[in-house]
C-alpha cells in the first residue's frame, strides 16, 4: 500500500493533521500511540523496563512511570539509549503489523522521530512535514502539557532541526497560525495527491 510519513517537531500539530487526513478516509497508523501502547500495564515492553531499569520505574498499575523515567533520560543519554534498544525494535514490529492490516486509499505512519532515525524515510513513498517556528512550538507544548520553557526547549533541542524535517520533506504543511478551514484546504490539496499517487 502506498504509504505518507508524517513527521514534525513536538507541538507542530502533527496529530491534528492526521485527523484531517483520517476524515478523508487514510489509514493512519500512529507510532506515539505504539509506544504508549507498548508501555502501557501489561504491555510488551514493561518486563525488559522493569528488568533493565528496575521496579522504581514501574507505575503502580504497571505501566511506564513516565515522568520519572523522563527526568531519567534527560539527564543521561546513555539511559535513554537503553530504554530506546528496548522500545524502538517494538515499536517497528506493531508499526509494520498495523501497516498491513491497515484498510483505505494509503496509509499514513505518523512518525516524530522519522528524520532522527534515519531509516524511516526508506520505507515510505512521501514524507510530510508539518512545519511551523520553534517559538509557536514552545507556546503550544506550554500551554498544551504545562511544562516549563527550559523543559520545551530540551525536549526540542533532541529532535532534529527544523531545517533539517524540512529538507527530508517531499511535501509540507505549513501551521503556524493556521485557521482550521486553511489546515483542512491544505490537508484536501495532499490528500488528492496522494490518491492520485497511490493509484498510479
Amino acid at each position: 500500500m502506498f504509504a505518507v510519513g508524517l513527521t514534525g517537531g513536538i507541538g507542530s500539530g502533527k496529530s491534528t493533521v492526521a485527523d484531517l487526513f483520517a476524515a478523508r478516509g487514510a489509514a493512519i497508523v500512529d507510532t506515539d500511540l505504539i509506544a504508549h501502547q507498548i508501555t502501557a500495564p501489561n504491555g510488551v515492553a514493561m518486563p525488559k523496563i522493569a528488568t533493565e531499569f528496575g521496579a522504581s520505574f514501574v507505575a503502580a498499575d504497571g505501566s511506564l512511570d513516565r515522568a520519572r523515567m523522563r527526568t531519567l533520560i534527560f539527564s543521561d543519554e546513555g539511559a535513554r539509549r537503553r530504554l530506546e534498544a528496548i522500545t524502538h525494535p517494538l515499536i517497528r514490529i506493531e508499526t509494520e503489523r498495523a501497516r498491513h492490516e491497515a484498510s483505505g486509499p494509503y496509509v499514513m505512519l505518523v512518525v516524530p522521530l522519522l528524520v532522527e532515525s534515519g531509516s524511516w524515510k526508506t520505507r515510505v513513498n512521501r514524507v510530510l512535514t508539518v512545519d511551523c517556528s520553534v517559538e509557536t512550538q514552545i507556546a503550544r507544548v506550554m500551554r498544551r502539557n504545562a511544562f516549563s520553557r527550559e523543559q520545551v526547549v530540551a525536549i526540542i533541542a533532541r529532535q532534529a532541526t527544523r531545517e533539517a524535517r524540512l529538507a527530508a520533506a517531499d511535501d509540507v504543511i505549513v501551521n503556524e497560525n493556521a485557521s482550521v478551514e486553511e489546515l483542512g484546504a491544505q490537508v484536501e490539496a495532499q490528500h488528492r495527491l496522494y490518491l492520485s499517487l497511490a493509484d498510479a
